[in-house]
Parts: C-alpha cells; structure tokens; sequence
C-alpha cells in the first residue's frame, strides 16, 4: 500500500484518489457537464468511475457541483427527486436536453489536463 504525505498527515491512496476527483470536478464549468467516466479517466483513474459515484454520494452536496457529472451518454443517473433536482440545477445553468439525457453534444465538458493544477 502506497502512502502520500500531506501537511498534517499521511494521505492515504483512496484519500489521494478522491482528492483528485474532487479536483476535476470543481475544473467543469457552468453549463458543461462531464460523465463519470471522463471524470475518472481526467483524474488518472479510468476504470474507477464508480469510484466517482461513490465519492459524489458521500461528499456534503454543498461541496461539490454534482449535478454536473452524468452517466453515460448523458443520462442522470439519481432516482426521484435526486434526479429531478439535478436536471433543474444544470437547466439552471443553461445546460438542454435531448429527451431525459443532457445534450453532450452541445454541453460535455472537455478536460485539458494542462489546465487541471
């Protein structure tokens, strides 16, 4: 097991994982969305998109824009009201749609890995 230091502490690999999560995440603009895939795959880890999902459903929601990562070719993923409260956030950012998938063609999110520290 591999450990990273930071200041007050030692930074274990899930921890240094997460950090780099969150770190994309905040990266996707208003308006633009990004799958959990890409989201995994921008953070170095690309098999790990459940790993994103997992880290979305347990971060406090004030923390992180989570309405803009999407599922697979831009479905939303959270059931009910999770769902509806997401679509109403990213139609408030001006994010549209093609039926009940946000338009990736028009909206998905391009990481430029030199813009990302």
């Amino acid at each position: 097991m591999r450990l990273y230091k930071r200041a007050g502490g030692i930074l274990g690999p899930n921890e240094t994982r997460d950090a780099a999560f969150r770190r994309v995440i905040l990266s996707i603009p208003k308006g633009k969305v990004a799958t959990y895939g890409a989201v995994a795959a921008a953070a170095g880890y690309p098999l790990y998109h459940r790993a994103v999902a997992r880290l979305l459903r347990t971060e406090p929601a004030n923390r992180l824009p989570w309405q803009r990562v999407v599922g697979a070719g831009g479905a939303i993923k959270l059931p009910f009201a999770g769902g509806a409260e997401q679509r109403l956030r990213l139609q408030m950012e001006g994010v549209t749609f093609r039926g009940r998938r946000v338009d990736l063609a028009l909206h998905e999110h391009e990481f430029r890995m030199w813009e990302m520290d």
